[in-house]
């Protein structure tokens, strides 16, 4: 199911195999440079979407959670830009905080998916959607895709939901 929302657009999703073909058809659309930022409650499904992103991005290595080491980066096995897959669920200030990870550096040839990043990492790019995951039940999940910037203007996240 998917409705629009004003400056952004609703799609459900039922279970995590769904979310994670959900990531593939975004991954699709993705491109270097592009800025994710993800929020919801644990267990919303983060990571489960950025694992979809990364099989569409065709990278190296298992997508898992970068809790416990901030970030990982997972080059493409092909052409095709690099995954940084940032969990900044630890760090408590800004974007300075982040700077050691260096995210202004891999932007312009990477797709970097920052995982609870929201008032943290929008410094790094004034292009970039943001993605809320609100938890409907336990299998059911509402994600808010928001666009921000000139590259997200007209692209039709709407196309992004399932047709059953």
């Amino acid at each position: 199911m998917t409705t629009s929302a004003g400056a952004g657009t609703r799609i459900t999703v039922h279970g995590p195999e769904r979310m994670t073909a959900l990531g593939r058809r975004l991954g699709g659309l993705l491109r270097a440079g592009d800025l994710l930022v993800l929020s919801g409650d644990l267990g919303a499904g983060k990571t489960t979407l950025t694992r979809g992103i990364g099989e569409a991005l065709g990278v190296r290595g298992a997508v898992t959670s970068p809790t416990f080491v901030i970030a990982r980066v997972h080059p493409p096995l092909a052409e095709g830009p690099a995954l940084v897959h940032v969990d900044a669920y630890r760090l408590g200030g800004g974007l300075e905080e982040m700077e050691d990870l260096d995210l202004d550096v891999s932007l312009p040839e990477s797709v970097i998916v920052v995982e609870w990043g929201e008032g943290k990492v929008e410094e790094l790019s004034g292009d970039r959607l943001h993605i809320a995951i609100g938890q409907d039940g336990e299998e059911s999940r509402t994600l808010l895709l928001t666009g921000v910037g000139e590259r997200w203007a007209g692209v039709p996240l709407a196309a992004l939901a399932e047709s059953d």
